[in-house]
Parts: structure tokens; sequence; C-alpha cells
């Protein structure tokens, strides 16, 4: 989902003073809420004045970054979708934090899928002391942002980005709501050579760290398992002809074709592939399952894999209506991560209630703590902030539509 090419960023230099946003705001609220109680002490008692002050509204901002232009827009604009749905109904509900009842701001910032702009992003979001962030949607921009936020100490909770890399830099700010490539793409290569029987594999990646990342453990459990890796190829994340590669990869009589990279691009590899006469199977890693795959692909799509984080949200208690309060609130369905966004924002939400204060020092302990039943299964963290549990689905293409083959984890 992201650009390899992740630039070498330093938090605390991406900050003029990434620990004092949180300080000044805790600061500049004391001294208002000091004033305020000397001018109403004139007409009243203290003690009214704290019931006047605690009765007041307590305003939560969640920052939001993703692609909202650019090539990746639309699955930038699903997941903002996601969040929003949840401080909807989270408004709607009138939910009180401490004494106060709550009311929460999406505050959203386009990146472009680009690791530069994710980092000052990052900074950006810092600065104004929002209380918590649901991003990146790619892992080359989620990997240095999330450098800034633990520098800053507020939590980031990841709804798609899924690079191990991510949870495994030993920050106590950073969560994912999502599977990760090292349990979705493990899985694709047990069983690409335990259950379909590949003999002999090639695996074709954009180079990005989030589809260059599960390519990676996708080779890696192929070849633990007694798999026969025959051709390791890539092209850009903005290539649209994939001939080069594809020569090696017939030549080299693969019989199966995996793909880590986002759907259009795997459309454009699939229809090539036809073109070719090649009868590889294709099998995608996440993000290839969507209506985009199959729009771009056309007639080459039919029989097409591809391995998604999650479970179907039809197979979910709370999947169809999730799928319906979505369209009925944006006009349109649900394209891939909304689900993982709206449970990113109900982490947020839920820690802040439990811990009675939308200071992340405060409610870290139980955003980490946290257990509850989300749209996607239950929303529960490892140590290091990976979601415990993730599951993962097998989808294939039959008649033009994505259907669930199998489930695994979870």
């Amino acid at each position: 989902m992201s650009l390899a090419a992740t630039p070498r960023t330093d938090g605390a230099c991406a900050l003029a003073a990434p620990r004092r946003a949180w300080r000044q705001r805790l600061a500049s609220g004391k001294l208002a809420a000091g004033l305020l109680i000397g001018a109403l002490a004139a007409v009243s008692t203290l003690g009214a004045s704290h019931s006047a002050l605690a009765a007041g509204p307590l305003d939560v901002r969640i920052g939001f970054v993703s692609p909202l232009s650019g090539d990746y827009a639309n699955y930038g604009r699903d997941l903002q979708n996601g969040v929003q749905l949840a401080l909807d109904e989270a408004n709607a509900q009138n939910l009180k934090i401490g004494e106060q009842t709550a009311h929460f701001e999406l505050v959203p910032i386009d990146d472009r899928s680009d690791p530069r702009l994710g980092v000052q992003a990052a900074a950006t979001l810092a600065n104004q002391g929002v209380n918590a962030v649901v991003g990146h949607f790619n892992s080359g921009s989620a990997i240095p942002a999330s450098r800034v936020y633990e520098s800053a100490g507020i939590p980031m909770i990841s709804p798609a980005a899924t690079n191990p890399v991510i949870t495994s830099q030993g920050f106590a700010n950073t969560f994912m709501v999502i599977a990760n490539d090292a349990q979705n793409a493990g899985i694709a290569g047990a069983w690409a050579v335990d259950v379909m029987k590949a003999k002999r594999v090639a695996i074709i990646d954009d180079r990005t760290a989030f589809g260059q990342g599960e390519a990676d453990v996708f080779e890696r459990a192929v070849r633990e398992h007694g798999g026969n890796v025959v051709a390791r190829e890539f092209a850009e994340s903005v290539a649209s002809d994939f001939g080069p590669q594809l020569a090696k990869i017939k030549a080299a009589d693969a019989d199966l074709l995996y793909f880590g990279g986002l759907a259009h691009q795997g459309a454009a590899l699939a229809k090539q592939m036809k073109t070719r006469s090649m009868n590889a199977q294709f099998v995608g890693g996440g993000g290839v399952a969507n209506t985009d795959f199959t729009q771009g692909a056309g007639a080459a799509a039919e029989g097409a894999m591809a391995w998604e984080y999650g479970r179907p949200l039809a197979q979910l208690p709370e999947g169809p209506r999730f799928e319906q309060a979505y369209k009925a609130r944006f006009g349109t369905d649900v394209l891939a991560y909304a689900p993982f966004g709206y449970d990113a924002a109900w982490a947020a939400i839920h820690a802040m209630v439990n811990a009675k204060s939308a200071n992340p020092e405060v409610y870290r302990s139980a955003l980490k703590a946290l257990a509850f039943d989300g749209v996607t299964g239950r929303i529960a963290f490892e140590p290091d902030g990976s979601r415990k549990n993730g599951a993962s689905t097998l989808w294939q293409v039959k008649k033009g539509m994505w259907v669930p083959v199998t489930t695994r984890g979870g």
C-alpha cells in the first residue's frame, strides 16, 4: 500500500516540540478554567462554578491520515467514511468521558500515499495536539509517521497499513486493528503449497513497503513448506506494463503467480496474463479482492483468487448492519477497509470512555488492555500493539463476483 523508499526520518526532528503539544493544551486549559472560575465566583459559589464547567462538552479530535487524492484516493475515502461513521454514532449516543459529554471531531489530512507527506501530516496532527490518530493507509507512510506519534505520545491505530515493522519497533503508541502481513501472506504461502499443491511458484510485487513486504512473507512461507519459487519479479507501483516480467514467468513454467500490490495493478496483470495465454493461477494479496479488480480486469478476472484481511462482513454479527448504515450514510458500497477504520475509531473511543480521559497519557493503558466486539470481530491487542488473532479470507472471482472460499485464523 505504499512506497518502499521510506525516507530516514527522526520523529523528534519532525516536531518542533513533540511532547509539549499536550502539555500546552493542558496548561492553556487550566489557565482558561481558572479565569472562568474567578469570574463566576463574583456571582456564585466555587461549587456551582465547578458544576457548570463539568457540564460543558468535551471536544475530542481524532486525526486521520490517508490518500484522499491521487491513485489511491478511493481507498482513502472508503477508510475516512468508516471512521466518520463511528464518530457520528458515538456523538449520537452522547457518550461521557469522565463527567463531560464528548463531542468527537474528525481531522483528516491527505498524504497521497507519500512517506514524506505522511511524516508532515503526523507532525501537523501532533503539534495540534489531537487526542488520537487513525491511519495511515499505506505502510511506507505509516512506518516513519509512527516515529513522530511515538515522540509526541499520541496513539496511532492502523486500520490498513499491515507491514509487521509497524508494531515491531517497540513503540508504546502504535496499534493495529487489522491482521498484519506475517499473518495474511504467511497463510497464503502455506496454502499455496499445502492445499493448492503448487509446484512452481512465481511472485511479482509493486516494490512498496506493503507489496514487497507481503511478497517477502509469502515467499518465505512457500519455502518453509517445501515449495519451489521459480521466479521473483517486481514492477514499480505506477507501472502498467508487465510484459518483461510475464515473459520470464511464462518461460519458468510457473503454475501459480502471487501478486503483492493493489487491485488496479493486479487487474492489469491478470489481463496481460490472459493475453499471453498463461495458465498460472493468479493469487493476489491484500487490497485485491474488490470491485476495482473485477471492473479493471473484465473477463480476465474470472477464476482469480486473493487472500484478504479479515472475515467476510456477511459472516460477522455486525457486518450486515454496518454495510447498510454505510450505504445509507454515504450512498455507496464498502470498498475495502472501511470496517477496519470504523473499528479503529471505536477502539480509541472505548479506551477514552473506560479511562474517563481523552488524554493519551491517561487512556493509553486502557487502549492496551482493550477488548470489545467490533464489526470485524473481536478487537484486542498483543503486547506490541498488533491485533490478536487476525483472520484472513481466501476469495475467488466467480461469474464476475468475489466469493469467499475459506477463512483461516481469527
